[in-house]
Parts: structure tokens; C-alpha cells; sequence
């Protein structure tokens, strides 16, 4: 869905009261869209690579539907990895509730059915545009991921081809390994 704000800018959007609920809402391009539902496979991959990312050894934390902010846009991406030094606090020490306003090292956004790929690739482009260094687009039903890094073509990965992650996270995991999560145990 779209409507059109008052303004065209970031700070008026992000005052917004209603764009924290559920599905979230982003800013793209002067226009305040809001999110699909991912539904099961999505939130299966979702809470998954957020448990694993978390547990490798790493300054490293992935966070599920975290709000970054910067440039132009406002946009909620499905798992967000920052740097741990990298994290907003806020007065008391605590981690900041409004999200970051900084690219995030790396980016994972998995393709809903109701979702455009054309949209969610547009805004992993511009993360890395904006200093993100790695992301992906996972695609349920090709059971493919694309990778993206900046300066270079995007990898189309599937089977057993292992997934690249940023230095200093020691993680192994191959797309059949990510897609294996959706199996019944």
C-alpha cells in the first residue's frame, strides 16, 4: 500500500505515530509504503539466521525488522548485522529504540510472495550505496539466494554453494543448509 505524506521528507516521516505497527512502514523516494506480511517460510528463515548470526563468534548482532534510517530513506529490513560498537544507546546506557541511522554492515531480506523484488532489490542497492558490505535477497520459492557486495556483479547461489558472510563472523552455511530450516523436523 501507498499513501502520500504531508511532506516529502525523512524527518516528517519518521514522526509519523502509526509507521513502528504492524507491517511496518517505510520511506522510499518521497512515499510512505508499508511492508507485506511475510508469513511462515519468512518468519521461519527470519528467526533462524537471526539465532544463528547471533550465535556465531563474532563483535557481530543481527537484529529481525530493525528501523535504519539514513540518506533519503527509511527502511525496515527483514535481518539487519551490526557492528556491536556500532549500537545507538541511549541516556541510560541501554540500546536505543528508534532503530539505526547508519548503513548496516550487511543486510538479508527475504522475498515475500506479495513482495516486489524489483523494491527490495532497490534497497539493498542502496544500502551498499551507502556503505553497507554485503547483502542478500532470499527467495523462498527459487530456494536460490542472490548476494550482493559492493563494486561487482551479484552471485546467484543455490545448492550446496556456500553463502559469503562478513569477516569476523565465523559462520558455514550453504543455501541447502538456510533452505533445510523450512523442513518439518
Amino acid at each position: 500500500m501507498t499513501i502520500a505524506i504531508p511532506s516529502s521528507s525523512l524527518e516528517e516521516f519518521l514522526k509519523l505515530p502509526y509507521i513502528d505497527e504492524s507491517p511496518a512502514w517505510e520511506y522510499i523516494n518521497g512515499e510512505a509504503l508499508q511492508k507485506p506480511m511475510g508469513g511462515g517460510k519468512h518468519s521461519l528463515l527470519q528467526k533462524r539466521l537471526v539465532a544463528v548470526i547471533d550465535a556465531a563468534d563474532s563483535n557481530y548482532e543481527a537484529f529481525p525488522e530493525l528501523r535504519c534510517s539514513f540518506g533519503n530513506r527509511s527502511v525496515v529490513v527483514d535481518v539487519v548485522i551490526v557492528a556491536s560498537n556500532q549500537l545507538p544507546l541511549d541516556e541510560s546506557g541501554d540500546l536505543a529504540s528508534t532503530g539505526i541511522e547508519f548503513a548496516p554492515a550487511w543486510v538479508i531480506e527475504i522475498l515475500s510472495p506479495d513482495q516486489s523484488q524489483t523494491k527490495v532489490t532497490g534497497n539493498i542497492l542502496y544500502c551498499l550505496r551507502n556503505g553497507t558490505q554485503l547483502g542478500w535477497l532470499i527467495d523462498p520459492r527459487e530456494r536460490s539466494v542472490l548476494v550482493y557486495q559492493p563494486n561487482r556483479l551479484p552471485d546467484l547461489l543455490s545448492g550446496s554453494e556456500v553463502l559469503p558472510v562478513l569477516e569476523g563472523i565465523k559462520l558455514n552455511l550453504s543455501v541447502n543448509d538456510l533452505f533445510a530450516w523450512l523442513q518439518r523436523r
